[in-house]
């Protein structure tokens, strides 16, 4: 059985991202690292200061010895940090948000990033940048930071939080030609996102776990590919042997 390690920065993302993994991977084993002092650290300083990334780091190392197949990364914020971890984690780390944003750089000119958190907002933009970069193409960012959604949100207002971000979505929409949410737990309002603008959503936590999945068939597909080649070597060795 596949072992698949998720890290989160907060509480919100786990219950709907296991759902999804159950329903694409349901023989996989999930396992997941909590720990929510992470976004607060982060909210707080405004990026992401050393403490968290050398905790987010020991937890990519935690899920090597818990025996990950893959780590799947679920929090933006801190994408950059797993991008410097893959030079020395020895397991595959997925970004949450790399599938996403490569979509939307590829199939999209004009492309508005939906966060309501600047710590958020601001590398998902750089990570579009950097995957239209990649596909030789030149792209339009328009921020669209929901000002007070996520203190409506922690406050027990997840009402205000929806209302304000559906707000933000509908503003900048008008000069978008896709809308990209920037946080996992924004998924939940895809459809009334999409409903209200007229324009395509894209969120991250399917596409995320989509991406483990194709990592974990890669996989599988070159430890065959490796067993069929050694296996005549063993095979004639015992004929020799004989």
């Amino acid at each position: 059985m596949k072992t698949i390690v998720a890290v989160f920065t907060g509480q919100g993302l786990a219950e709907p991202l296991k759902a999804i993994v159950q329903e694409l991977l349901p023989d996989c084993r999930l396992v997941n690292i909590i720990d929510d002092s992470l976004i607060g650290d982060v909210v707080r300083a405004g990026e992401v200061p050393p403490g968290v990334a050398r905790r987010l780091v020991q937890y990519f190392h935690h899920a090597e010895e818990i025996g990950a197949d893959v780590i799947l990364n679920t929090c933006s914020s801190v994408g950059e940090i797993a991008d410097e971890a893959r030079r020395f984690i020895g397991v595959p780390i997925v970004k949450i948000d790399d599938a996403m944003t490569a979509a939307a750089a590829a199939g999209y000119e004009r492309i508005g990033v939906l966060a309501t958190l600047s710590s958020t907002l601001e590398p998902t933009m750089r990570l579009v940048r950097r995957q239209a970069g990649l596909a030789g193409r030149e792209v339009t960012l328009l921020s669209g930071l929901a000002e007070g959604a996520f203190d409506e949100l922690v406050s027990g207002n997840p009402a205000g939080h929806d209302r304000i971000l559906l707000e933000t979505a509908q503003r900048i929409a008008e000069e978008a030609d896709v809308l990209v949410l920037a946080q996992g737990s924004m998924a939940r309002m895809e459809a009334k996102l999409r409903e209200a603008t007229g324009k395509p959503v894209l969120s991250s936590p399917r596409m995320g776990v989509e991406a483990v999945k194709a990592v974990l068939e890669e996989q599988e597909r070159t430890a065959t590919a490796v067993s069929a080649t050694s296996a005549p070597s063993a095979a004639q060795g015992k004929g020799e042997t004989g």
